[in-house]
This record gives C-alpha cells, sequence and structure tokens, in this order.
C-alpha cells in the first residue's frame, strides 16, 4: 500500500503582495508488491536556492528523490532515518524517497533524470561505468557486504574451499560466486540456480545457498534449522554495498545539492545505529509486510556490516581508493570489465562528513 505525504507549503512574502501557499503531495513509501514501472511521483530537483542546513524557512527547500535498492526495509535504515528526523530538511531538501524492487533499475531511472540519488553495488557501478553510464559513487554505506552463503549447522563449512562436494545455490554468472570459484578451485560444486526460496535448502543438510546474512538467516532458523554464515567479503572479494550514486553531470551541476543529500544521509545512518527501534516502525509504515522481529534482527547484524572496518575510524560512508582498485582488478581477472577504468571518476569521497 502507498502512502502519500503531504509537505509543508511555502510562503514567499513580497513587498505589498501576498501570494497564495500551495503544498504538494509526493509519494516516499513502498508497495509491498514489486512495482511494475517508475515510480510516478519522481520529480527533478528544482533550480531554487536550497535552505541553509539550520533549515532557513525564507528559502524554498530543493525537490529530490532518491531510490533505495529494495522495498523499504532495515538495509535502508539510514536514508529512512534522516527522512523521519527531518535531516534532509534542515539540510535544505524537499526528500522524496522510492522503493526498489524486481521491476525497477535505479541506474536507469538515475540517467533518465527521474531520480536524483539512488543506491547500488559497488561492482555493479564498475559494470555500468564499463557500459559508458556515467555513475559516481557518493558513499559506501556498507563496508562489508550482506551478501553470504548459508550452510546447516549440522554439517559445517569452515572453509571457502569445503563448498567442494556440495549443492550450491546461486544467482547464475553473479560476480562474487565466480571470484569464489576460481580462487578457491571449486571444480566439484553441484551448482543449483537460486531462487529465493528456501525449501531445498532446508530439507538437504549438506547443501549451501546465497542468502543477504541480515534477512533469510532469521526465518530459517524460525523453522527451527541452525545455520551459520560465510560472508562473501571473507572470501577476498570485498565490494562495498548499498553505495550511495548519482550522476556525474548531476555532481557537477549541483554539488552543493549532493553534499547536503549525502551529510544528511550519514547523519541518518549515525542515528539509525543506536536509535534503530525507534526509525523501524516508521519504515514498517512504509512496507507494512516487514516482520518486526525480522527487523531488529537486520538492524543487530548490520552494525558490524555498517559501522565496522575502516568506517570504524573514518567514519560511516567511508571508502577507500584501494578497496576500489582491488575491486577493479579483480573484475578485470573475471572478464567482467574489459577496460582500464578511470576510478577518479568512479567514485569521490568529497561530501562525506569530516
Amino acid at each position: 500500500m502507498r502512502k502519500w505525504i503531504s509537505l509543508l507549503g511555502l510562503i514567499v512574502v513580497m513587498v505589498m503582495v501576498a501570494t497564495a501557499c500551495g503544498s504538494n503531495d509526493t509519494n516516499n513509501s513502498a508497495s509491498s508488491e514489486p512495482a511494475s514501472s517508475a515510480p510516478a511521483s519522481s520529480a527533478p530537483a528544482s533550480s531554487a536556492p536550497s535552505a541553509s542546513a539550520s533549515g532557513d524557512a525564507d528559502k524554498p527547500l530543493t525537490k529530490v528523490t532518491q531510490i533505495v535498492g529494495w522495498f523499504p526495509q532495515p538495509e535502508h535504515g539510514g536514508q529512512y532515518a534522516a527522512l523521519m528526523k527531518d535531516f534532509y530538511k534542515e539540510a535544505g531538501l524537499d526528500m522524496t524517497i522510492e522503493p526498489g524492487g524486481p521491476q525497477i533499475n535505479p541506474v536507469q531511472l538515475l540517467t533518465s533524470g527521474k531520480v536524483q540519488f539512488a543506491m547500488s553495488k559497488a561492482d555493479d557501478l564498475l559494470i555500468a561505468r564499463a557500459e559508458g553510464v556515467p555513475v559516481v559513487a557518493l558513499a559506501g554505506i556498507f563496508q562489508k557486504t550482506p551478501q553470504a552463503l548459508m550452510y546447516h549447522k549440522e554439517e559445517p563449512v569452515r572453509d571457502f574451499s569445503e563448498l567442494n562436494g556440495r549443492k550450491v545455490y546461486t544467482q547464475a554468472g553473479i560476480a562474487y560466486w565466480e571470484y569464489i570459484k576460481k580462487r578457491y578451485k571449486l571444480d566439484d560444486v553441484e551448482e543449483m540456480v537460486y531462487n529465493g526460496q528456501m525449501a531445498n535448502f532446508t530439507a538437504d543438510s549438506k547443501a549451501v545457498t546465497q542468502v543477504y546474512g541480515t534477512n533469510e538467516p532469521f526465518y530459517v532458523q524460525q523453522e527451527g534449522v541452525e545455520v551459520g554464515l560465510m560472508w562473501v567479503a571473507d572470501s577476498g572479494y570485498a565490494p562495498y554495498d548499498n553505495v550511495l550514486i548519482t550522476t556525474e553531470s548531476y555532481l557537477k551541476d549541483h554539488p552543493d545539492i549532493v553534499k547536503a543529500y549525502v551529510q544528511a544521509s550519514i547523519k541518518g545512518w549515525d542515528y539509525y545505529k543506536d536509535q534503530f527501534e525507534e526509525v523501524n516502525p516508521f519504515i514498517k509504515e512504509q512496507n507494512p509486510d516487514l516482520n518486526a522481529e525480522a527487523m531488529t534482527y537486520a538492524s543487530n547484524t548490520m552494525k558490524e556490516l555498517v559501522y565496522g572496518g575502516d568506517a570504524a575510524a573514518n567514519g560511516t560512508g567511508y571508502m577507500s581508493l584501494e578497496r576500489w582498485e582491488t575491486l577493479k582488478q579483480q573484475m578485470t581477472e573475471l572478464g567482467l570489465l574489459k577496460e582500464d577504468l578511470d576510478l577518479s571518476k568512479a567514485f569521490t569521497t568529497e561530501f562525506l562528513p569530516k
């Protein structure tokens, strides 16, 4: 169900002329069903000057839209925290958050100008750039990707090389699986097609399946199946995930808006870390199908993935050239990149809080 949230009308006082005040309705919530078309409420950014960080009421807010990577969920918690706590508004932004979904292409919406900001995986961003799509990473929200391989604790997998001799359910052609197969010489794996269902996995104690480590394990354990995880990032293939992105042209034309967006988003993520119990009900309003206990599980599991690693020392959203260079090299060796990309154009840390 989509819910419509009224935005505060802006009153402009002019000398000796009183103008009427208006209000806009914009959609910032998600349907619990897969979306079938681009969000109708997406609007291009206004050319009007943005409000100051202190929320100067005399200046109009700049209308922008971002699309998250899936239906609203805790993995987008900082974005919704920034919306709920008015961090975007305080930064001068009239923000709309649109949901992603299986039929939504965030990069396509971004490059068409229907949204100004989106989420992506770091490896997907490099592939897009190799195809001539001028997208730019602004912040690496997940320092450690939530993607993982799940196994039964009664038949544990202690090392990626021990996947030989097992059924492994994975998405065909997914980059991290190609890397793991090559690095760990997995020549005796029975590759099965991952379809999002857990029945085949739960019925076979030796089976292994790809999962989002913040999500599926909770539901499988609710069925009484004890499971363990091997995080993909621990294999050596470690792309940033839920990366905040925009286009080169939007970055060039609106650096002030990009800065406001990034810093308000990071403020939201820093708030979400310890106040997720306050924010999660707001996310559930956008996606009523969410399970409250599963949301708590995700929020707690995410802490190390978002706030650990380099982010612990350098701040939420931190990205390093070394990580990007390693990823580019790995993808080139896998044949996923066929040209030498200029990483200086692929990401920037300029707008992250100092």
